[in-house]
């Protein structure tokens, strides 16, 4: 018999690939270089070329089982110390290897965060608007996730709600900082807040509470904008980092957890993730990938692009009178829809091959949220799609 909580699955798939499935579809009829897809997250910009030639050279000069072979269950050690090293330098928190454990991308990250601190039945708090997956990836862990609304007018933490709701069923608190969808960057006042009543509460309750911070977009944040390291802040915090995003590294799958130095019992909590592994499945990140990003942890893809992208959209919505909250960094926009149902509005931008998804799944509804990970040329044509769109729906 087949497992009924996966079948039922089925009618729950993702708005966000549905509606990128639609935009593939409808460029195949009128090319899709005509349609305005702000569906998918999935980075625009090249890798480094420093990351390229560095595979070219591996692949002509290394051993092949040293590039293609399994690595240690925790990672490759040269490149969890290279790792721990950067981030030490860079935020001057004392990281060794022993602290460091490559994985999956920042979602396989996540699913050791999850199951290093809670068992089933446990709480899990994260803050809207929130990536829809966080459902899944806690959920069928047994854990339990719990979502604090939003405060709407700055997309920075709801903390009335979030005091109400730290209970001592929570064990873990989950951010996620430069924020998918909104964009928004929590500014040093609210991580300083958070972790503040998170001390305080640990303490009432007589058990840790642990911050996973997930931070694929961590790189890309804007000139000007307060972008705090959260790890600093506070002891218990388990960072989940991605590759993905900072190189345009999506498809290899690589990232990694690093549990601040200062967590009691950090350095057993590494080598239990390796165990984690073994019921979970996600060993070993590919080796070849994990010895090239170890030289190029200093550099980014070109991530300027992003910017100049959310500026033209910012400009063009607030012209057309949309209330949106100016992005801090990521390359995402989230604004609220002309009408209550953010649903309808994004089906009516269809006719207009304005691909936009609502917010329904996000915790936020009556907003709708843009990935301007697309070029600069076709963000430009897509403005004025937007303009035909809302004067024929909504100002005639």
């Amino acid at each position: 018999m087949l497992v009924q909580k996966y079948k039922d699955m089925l009618s729950k798939k993702s708005v966000i690939r549905e509606l990128s499935e639609f935009a593939t579809a409808r460029g195949q009829e009128i090319g899709y270089e005509n349609v305005f897809d702000y569906s998918l997250g999935n980075p625009s910009v090249p890798v480094p070329k420093a990351f390229t030639d560095r595979m070219i050279q591996m692949l002509a000069t290394r051993d092949p089982m040293e590039l293609h072979g399994y690595s240690p269950s925790l990672g490759i050690t040269s490149v969890r110390e290279a790792i721990a090293a950067s981030l030490e330098q860079r935020f001057g928190i004392p990281y060794r290897k022993e602290h460091i454990f490559m994985a999956t991308g920042a979602a396989g990250a996540l699913a050791h965060a999850f199951r290093l601190v809670t068992e089933p039945g446990d709480e899990i708090l994260t803050f809207a608007p929130y990536f829809p997956e966080y459902g899944p990836y806690v959920n069928l862990t047994g854990a339990v996730l719990k979502v604090v609304p939003p405060n709407t007018e700055t997309f920075q933490i709801n903390f009335p709600a979030f005091e109400e709701m730290l209970t001592d069923k929570v064990m873990a608190v989950l951010i996620n900082t430069p924020n998918n969808p909104s964009g928004i960057v929590y500014s040093t006042e609210t991580i300083q807040k958070l972790t503040d009543l998170m001390r305080k509460k640990s303490e009432e309750y007589g058990h840790d509470i642990y911050l996973i911070s997930d931070e694929p977009y961590r790189e890309i944040v804007f000139a000007g904008v307060d972008a705090p390291c959260v790890s600093k802040f506070y002891d218990n915090t388990i960072m989940c980092y991605s590759f993905s995003k900072s190189l345009s590294l999506p498809g290899e799958r690589i990232g990694y957890v690093a549990i601040n130095p200062a967590c009691k019992d950090a350095e057993d909590m590494i080598v239990m993730c390796g165990q984690i592994s073994r019921g979970i499945g996600h060993n070993c990140p590919p080796s070849i990938i994990q010895l090239a990003v170890a030289d190029v942890l200093d550099k980014t893809a070109d991530l300027s692009v992003y910017e100049t992208n959310m500026n033209l959209i910012y400009d063009c919505l607030v012209e057309l009178g949309f209330t949106v909250v100016k992005p801090g960094g990521t390359f995402y926009i989230f604004p609220k829809a002309l009408e209550p149902d953010a649903v309808i509005f994004c089906n009516k931008a269809k006719k207009y091959d304005l691909i936009l998804v609502p917010a329904d799944n996000f915790g936020a509804p009556g907003f709708f949220r843009m990935a301007y990970c697309i070029s600069t040329e076709k963000v430009k044509r897509s403005l004025d799609a937007m303009r035909k769109f809302v004067e024929a729906e909504y100002k005639h």
